[in-house]
């Protein structure tokens, strides 16, 4: 098995990414994904988050109101941080399960991260990481145009994530995914070919 850490900033592409990982034969595991097992009624998240942020974060069928969630947790700094000290130690022992499930296969595993930083390479044991990187711009006009995100909302979240720089520093290859469709299948075939050919560590596939 080879372990892969896959991230990239909201806007990014990543989750195509991931998708078009996933075509070529790759698993995926999604802190996306898991991120919202956790946060159902009686998941690990859930109570934590209601009393950090309050009853009107809960939806008349008692599920969270991720709306409502996010109005209130990238506030501020201090509510974005006390969001990631909730969710993100449940989030990523979901992840180092599911990860440590397919340990005896020989597959490409990826763990798509989205705020994957230098310590998720010892807790998730990943070998290689993988950038995916778009000009903040860019990634701006996504959110506002495709995801009718307001500009405020996609500049907030934008500033309470890892800046470029940051995410390209701990990356071992890099997908750009500044432009069309086209050009982002051709940066995935790319980094596809690169990690058929990693190196294994021992013991693994």
């Amino acid at each position: 098995m080879l372990a892969v850490g896959l991230t990239g900033g909201i806007g990014s592409g990543k989750s195509t990414v991931g998708d078009l990982l996933v075509e070529r034969g790759a698993v995926l595991i999604d802190a996306d994904r898991i991120a919202r097992e956790v946060v159902v009624p009686g998941g690990p998240a859930y109570q934590p988050l209601v009393d950090r942020f309050g009853p009107g974060i809960v939806a008349p069928d008692l599920t969270i109101d991720r709306a409502a969630l996010a109005a209130l947790a990238f506030a501020d700094a201090e509510s974005v941080a006390a969001l990631n000290a909730i969710t993100h130690p449940a989030i990523s022992a979901v992840m180092a399960q599911r990860r440590a499930a397919e340990e005896d296969g020989d597959h490409v595993v990826v763990l798509d991260v989205p705020l994957l930083k230098p310590a998720h390479r010892d807790i998730l044991n990943l070998d290689v990481v993988v950038v995916v990187d778009c000009p903040v711009e860019t990634a701006v006009d996504r959110l506002v145009g495709q995801r009718g995100f307001s500009r405020q909302d996609a500049e907030a979240r934008m500033a309470a994530q890892a800046t470029r720089e940051e995410r390209r520093e701990g990356a071992d290859l890099v997908i750009d995914n500044s432009t069309d469709r086209a050009h982002l299948v051709t940066e995935v075939d790319r980094v596809w070919a690169a990690l058929e050919d990693w190196p294994r560590a021992p013991g693994r596939g």
